[in-house]
């Protein structure tokens, strides 16, 4: 990985969040009513984190999960509900704001520690789970290799994961910017196809792949162990 560019793109990652969208993405993670774009993003985060926290044991109790990129904390807070003891770190200091005061309104005291950082430099490694949503899908493939490489090797279980598939539609959103609103719209997604995937982990065995569509939000989760 060239560390330029990791630092160049984890710096627009952290200006867009903090300065730019950090209202948007409050309202999304919300319970608050949304319409058109915004409602089918936030339909299919809620489909993609359900996908994730299936591929995870019902019960945590005992275990050490990493949320690699933990936005505004609901996969954090979703296992930490089943038990786990959880870091969740974050580039965004406004999100890792927004999730801690949202986890103080639950039963979760001692069981998350939100902190800002970088996700591959967290404390308290190795863990027996990671999961790293939506968090890698900014990188190259080679950035994008390299760093799931490092985020593969803090666990000891498992690591799932994210990545914007390479589909005609896609390909078509992204050019329009028709995510978000020009205002609020996030650095630019570089989209994978799922063989070029596949081909980059041939060092470690896929347990488990599904892909997420909803509307305007396409992903496609793994779930790789050594």
């Amino acid at each position: 990985m060239s560390a330029t560019n990791y630092l160049q793109r984890r710096n627009e990652i952290e200006e867009y969040f903090d300065r730019t969208a950090s209202d948007a993405w409050a309202r999304l993670t919300s319970d608050e009513p949304l319409t058109g774009i915004r409602a089918t993003v936030r339909a299919g985060r809620d489909d993609m984190r359900a996908t994730l926290m299936s591929w995870l044991p019902s019960d945590l109790r005992g275990a050490r999960v990493l949320d690699a990129g933990c936005g505004a904390g609901q996969l954090a807070m979703e296992a930490a509900d089943r038990g786990a003891d959880v870091v969740a770190i974050d580039l965004s200091k406004s999100l890792v704001k927004l999730a801690a005061e949202r986890a103080e309104t639950m039963s979760l005291k001692g069981r998350v520690n939100f902190m800002v950082g970088d996700m591959l430099k967290p404390p308290g490694g190795p863990f027996d789970y990671v999961v790293c949503m939506d968090s890698v899908i900014h990188y190259d493939l080679p950035e994008f290799r390299s760093t799931l490489y490092k985020l593969i090797d803090l666990s000891s279980e498992s690591c799932s994961f994210t990545f914007a598939p390479s589909t005609p539609l896609l390909s078509v959103m992204h050019a329009v910017g028709q995510f978000f609103p020009r205002s609020d719209r996030s650095p630019a997604i570089q989209p994978h196809s799922e063989k070029a995937v596949r081909a980059a982990l041939t060092d470690y065995r896929i347990r488990n792949s599904q892909r997420v569509k909803s509307g305007f939000y396409i992903s496609h989760a793994m779930e790789v162990s050594g």
